[in-house]
């Protein structure tokens, strides 16, 4: 064998990753930047509109310091199976738990932004082994969870592209290394827009995806939603259904209060060093989301945390995001992205949707039928915010057991 196919084997290999441990040394300081953090005046409104609210994020901040157990989160990643593979000069990690139970199906599970792997680490045990959680062996799954380049333990790009659809065909990659003739997708946030793209380009062996946020917005509401950012939208798109009104205006309210994260993103990520030099101000980037998961999120540090989402759930991520320094390489996918957020973009193989009641928008059936034209489930729930997997991960699972059963 050549030297040079020795190295292309030897970077192409499924490599064990074992979690890092960080020193006391690095937790100690960390517990000192956030005890030391300079606190600008308050808000001068009641609610969210100017940002994410001191008294929340002094919450925050004290319950970091002093009560949160700081190495929680490596504690909890410590317990999975982790590999890393170099996929298209980047290493690409990923957690990979196999079913005790025979003829599971292979899933892969993409998070977003501002998660990470932490978001889907519950969802783990009741798909892969369901009977423990009350179902059905046949519903079983081996489950694939990676970090998108810049996240988390993958690594971070050194060249430009790594826009969602390359992450799309790494992923395809991925689960043909690991040996899966026939695999399904599933993705929310920026996964959702990754397993979206698999379903354009329909790869062998891709039998279908599940999103729980749809790219489903026809494209004249999207150019609406675009001259509505600039204030030269006219007049408001005629001939919708209730519901796909009620969607309209949900989408409405975000692109004109909620999408400034993504804007700075989008155009210059490189700008916030204060996400690798204070862990507040990384905290508040993160929690500076869409309404509904920022309300979720405040409650659990009022002591009222909705479903799963847990101000330990909640610190486990940005933790893990603080000793990964991915504050600026994360932010850099909104960058290098070249498509709408919640455009229909071409899916051609089965499609399942799962849209949960208090997401950025509810998607209305008639437009999944559209944007998604072998749609084999649909299903809209009373309860679940944007972060579903997280909040809700036992509705979820169950989600994804009926959303691909007649796949298997």
């Amino acid at each position: 064998m050549s030297a040079t196919t020795e190295e292309t084997t030897a970077a192409t290999a499924i490599r064990p990753f074992p979690v890092p441990t960080t020193s006391r040394t690095e937790l100690e300081a960390l517990r000192a930047r956030i005890i030391d953090t300079r606190w600008p005046d308050p808000e001068l409104v009641d609610d969210f509109s100017q940002g994410v609210q001191q008294t929340v994020m002094q919450e925050l901040a004290r319950y970091w310091a002093t009560d949160y157990d700081l190495g929680r989160c490596e504690a909890r990643l410590s317990a999975l199976p982790h590999f890393v593979t170099e996929i298209d000069g980047v290493d690409i990690h990923f957690i990979h738990v196999r079913s005790p139970h025979a003829n599971a199906l292979p899933v892969i599970a993409t998070h977003g932004w501002p998660g990470s792997v932490i978001e889907l680490l519950n969802i783990i045990d009741p798909l892969s082994n369901p009977t423990a959680h009350g179902a059905s062996a046949a519903d079983a799954f081996d489950v694939v969870i990676p970090s998108m380049p810049g996240y988390g333990y993958s690594g971070k790009p050194r060249d430009l592209g790594w826009s969602p659809d390359r992450i799309a065909h790494a992923w395809d990659v991925l689960m043909k290394r690991l040996g899966y003739p026939g695999y399904v997708a599933q993705g929310g946030d920026w996964g959702s827009i990754v397993v979206d793209l698999m379903g354009v380009h329909a790869p062998a062996g891709l039998l279908g995806i599940h999103t729980n946020m749809a790219g489903v917005v026809p494209a004249e509401i999207s150019a609406y939603l675009a001259r509505d950012v600039f204030g030269a939208a006219g007049p408001p798109p005629s001939g919708l259904s209730e519901e796909e009104n009620r969607t309209f205006e949900q989408l409405k309210y975000f692109f004109e209060n909620g999408v400034g994260y993504g804007v700075q993103m989008g155009t210059r990520p490189q700008t916030m060093y204060s996400l690798a030099d204070s862990p507040v101000a990384l905290a508040a980037w993160m929690l500076n989301h869409d309404a509904s998961s920022y309300q979720d999120i405040a409650a659990a540090f009022a002591g009222k945390p909705v479903g799963g989402l847990t101000r330990d759930e909640v610190l486990d991520n940005i933790t893990f995001t603080w000793l990964t320094n991915t504050g600026v390489s994360s932010a850099r996918l909104y960058w290098e992205n070249t498509v709408g957020f919640f455009d229909a973009k071409g899916v051609t193989v089965p499609a399942a949707v799962s849209t949960f009641a208090h997401e950025i928008y509810t998607v209305p059936r008639s437009w999944a039928e559209q944007a998604y034209p072998n749609l084999i489930y649909f299903n809209a729930l009373d309860k679940g915010n944007h972060f579903a997997a997280w909040q809700e991960p036992a509705l979820f699972a169950a989600e994804l057991r009926a959303a691909f059963r007649s796949l298997r």
